[in-house]
């Protein structure tokens, strides 16, 4: 076989494994992954059966497989969508990390917006889609579909705005929907003094690797929900440090924000 090896030969190889790879690294942590798991299966299934000459189970294989070809483009409609966008954009299939200066921009954006509600006490929630899409809450809520924008995010939770009574979804790029109802936490070993917005920063935490950030309008502090449990009286440094995190870019590549601000969260109840 090396006699036939040419160099044009690895640099194909090369270039179809880092294609695989970064779409991998693309759908992981969302429920596209779990299909390209089931297909795994399948195909290890196919491959036993063609060993073993089971024709009943080899045909049965091949049907499926064909019936599939054509449901996964419908299914996920979504995020094949989503993938041929950020082709066009040249976007995060190819490189996943945002500029610095584009991050910095989008964290200190936020947390202006976050300051003015704590300064004024004005309640608000505000939910950063990681991996797991959130498609599931926003589906029936208002959708934005907007830039980020301090100005904005302030009017959403404004007092007497349609909008206020809710949860904001966002992803790194736009707002995605406002007035999101959530999932209230069923833990019974937190605090009975958390209002129903703690409650549902919890609850979403625990269906979904989201971060969830609370304004309290009792209290005028910061509260931070991931993987169910909550963090209160954030320090403003804390905000931005979670922020500037999260507009960074690929968490795949770096370690989880979670890490990153366990020292710092711990400092707050000493």
């Amino acid at each position: 076989m090396l006699e036939f090896f040419r160099w044009q030969d690895a640099i194909d190889i090369f270039v179809i494994s880092y294609i695989i790879y970064k779409l991998l690294v693309l759908i992981v942590g969302t429920r596209a992954m779990q299909l390209v798991k089931g297909l795994f299966i399948m195909g290890g299934l196919t491959a036993l059966a063609r060993v073993f000459d089971l024709r009943t189970l080899s045909w049965f294989l091949g049907k499926m497989l064909g019936v599939l070809v054509i449901a996964i483009p419908i299914v996920f409609q979504p995020e094949l969508r989503k993938v041929l966008e950020e082709l066009g954009r040249g976007g995060s299939l190819w490189q996943r990390k945002k500029s610095v200066k584009k991050a910095e921009l989008l964290s200190e954006t936020v947390g202006r917006a976050i300051g003015y509600l704590k300064s004024q006490k004005i309640g608000a929630i505000i939910v950063l889609e990681r991996g797991t899409g959130l498609k599931d809450f926003w589906r029936s809520a208002t959708r934005i579909n907007a830039e980020i924008s301090q100005e904005l995010l302030i009017s959403i939770f404004w007092y007497g705005t349609p909008l206020h009574d809710g949860a904001v979804i966002m992803d790194r790029d736009k707002i995605i929907a406002a007035s999101c109802y959530l999932p209230l936490t069923d833990n019974t070993d937190i605090s009975r003094w958390l209002g129903t917005r703690h409650r549902a920063a919890i609850g979403v935490t625990e269906v979904s690797d989201a971060i969830a950030l609370v304004v309290s309008e009792e209290r005028g502090e910061v509260s931070l929900a991931i993987n169910g449990h909550l963090s209160k009286n954030l320090k403003d440094s804390q905000v931005q440090k979670l922020l500037l995190h999260y507009f960074g870019g690929d968490e795949e590549e770096q370690k989880s924000i979670l890490d990153r601000l366990q020292e710092d969260i711990r400092t707050l109840w000493t």
